[in-house]
């Protein structure tokens, strides 16, 4: 079962009053003008620690990046706690249906499993298959600064850990672009820490995001024990756990963006296993009825250069292009564009994006050949696959909000 431990955080010294500034989104999320712009918010934001510029004039950027870590520990603008201990972590928000929902969870160091462990030995579990990845850009980060810089985030299959949290001392708070408000506390009562780490490891721990983080922990903690280094601090990976249930999870889901080759039209490669509708021309309006309309008739968003469109996929076909996947797997549309969609563009390219609006609106432009819209995968179906140690496929799920770097850090030595 999962080794979950409390540690010495390194945080801001200035954080209660100019947290807003110093902290940033997690580093897959930020394009090189969102970058340019956190830093030019504070001359300390974390951007710098995540994402350091690649300019040849100062050596290496990840050597740069270690290099501003240590400074800013030097220089009391990062501080590190004098014991170990657990933070709690609370977001609070507006979710796209105008609902105000929260997700509560705590930090920690989640332990790696041993050389050869499975998943299932270990009881760290993906949910999800994963795509081809380079790793070699967090794996220079780690090596450099010796440190995580945000946490990946784990759901847990035990019962009782959102109701520890109120233990919790409140230590900094901000509100994020999106008026999502941070809020992280701290947990050093002994017998609560003890408790926590109990639950934790009563169940197994489904990753919610950071699969490519966790392999590349691993990864460094090899390469340390292959040179022969004791090295307990790269044993471990900072870590976001919150219980698997309704009231702590909002998943929006997650849209594909395809790059068509010249003379492919989208809607008649997909006309032999979907039934397909115009849905009127690319508005904000008829984006939201499309997005109804999936919900309630089953299908998938199709934009293109003609517009919009439903495609409902044929019920027989479906069936049997899903007849060998877990029961949970087979409701997504992720599954159903895989199995259906993909196979019948066979030498289109493939990006993910999370907001409706934002993908039919790089369709609208050009910027995109074409977009498939999905649904939702909800909480239960994310549970019940989970239970099952099945994976769901890629990108099938997006996890929203997302905890803002620099509300703390974990250092390895």
């Amino acid at each position: 079962m999962p080794d979950f431990a409390p540690f010495a955080g390194v945080r801001y010294a200035d954080g209660k009053s100019e947290l807003a500034v110093l902290v940033a989104p997690p580093y897959d999320v930020i394009d090189d003008e969102e970058s340019a712009a956190l830093e030019a918010l504070h001359t300390n934001n974390s951007v710098r620690l995540i994402l350091p510029r690649d300019d040849k004039r100062d050596g290496d950027r990840y050597e740069r990046a270690a290099a501003t870590f240590a400074a800013w520990r030097a220089e009391g603008v990062l501080v590190t706690d004098d014991t170990p201990r657990f933070y709690s972590y609370r977001m609070e928000f507006t979710d796209p249906h105008g609902v105000r929902r929260h997700t509560r969870g705590v930090i920690g160091a989640l332990g790696l499993p041993a050389p050869g462990a499975s998943g299932d030995e270990f009881g760290v579990l993906p949910h999800e298959r994963t795509l081809l990845k380079a790793k070699s850009d967090r794996l220079a980060l780690i090596q450099a600064t010796r440190m995580n810089a945000d946490p990946i985030w784990g759901l847990t299959l035990g019962d009782g850990l959102t109701a520890l949290l109120g233990a919790a001392s409140p230590l900094a708070s901000c509100t994020d672009s999106d008026g999502v408000v941070h809020e992280l506390g701290e947990i050093t009562d002994a017998s609560v820490i003890s408790q926590i780490t109990k639950i934790v490891g009563s169940a197994p721990l489904v990753l919610a995001d950071g699969h490519h983080r966790f392999e590349t922990a691993i990864n460094y903690r090899n390469e340390r024990r292959d040179a022969g280094l004791t090295d307990l601090g790269s044993c471990a990976i900072m870590t976001f756990v919150v219980e698997l249930v309704d009231d702590e999870l909002c998943i929006e889901p997650i849209h594909r963006l395809i790059d068509l080759p010249a003379g492919v039209d989208l809607r008649a490669a997909l006309a032999d296993a979907f039934t397909i509708t115009d849905a009127g021309p690319i508005t904000p309006e008829n984006i939201d009825a499309l997005v109804v309309r999936m919900r309630t008739e089953g299908g998938l968003g199709l934009a293109d250069e003609q517009g919009l469109a439903l495609a409902v996929p044929d019920a027989a076909l479906r069936a049997q292009a899903l007849a060998d996947e877990h029961p949970a797997v087979a409701t997504t549309d992720a599954a159903v564009v895989e199995a259906l969609v993909v196979p019948r563009l066979p030498d289109a390219a493939w990006h993910y994006r999370a907001d409706a609006h934002t993908v039919c609106a790089l369709v609208d432009k050009r910027a995109a050949s074409a977009a498939i819209l999905c649904t939702p995968c909800s909480v239960a179906t994310t549970r019940a696959a989970a239970m099952d140690r099945v994976r769901m496929p890629q990108k099938t799920t997006f996890f929203w909000p997302k905890p803002r770097t620099g509300m703390v850090f974990r250092s390895l030595d």
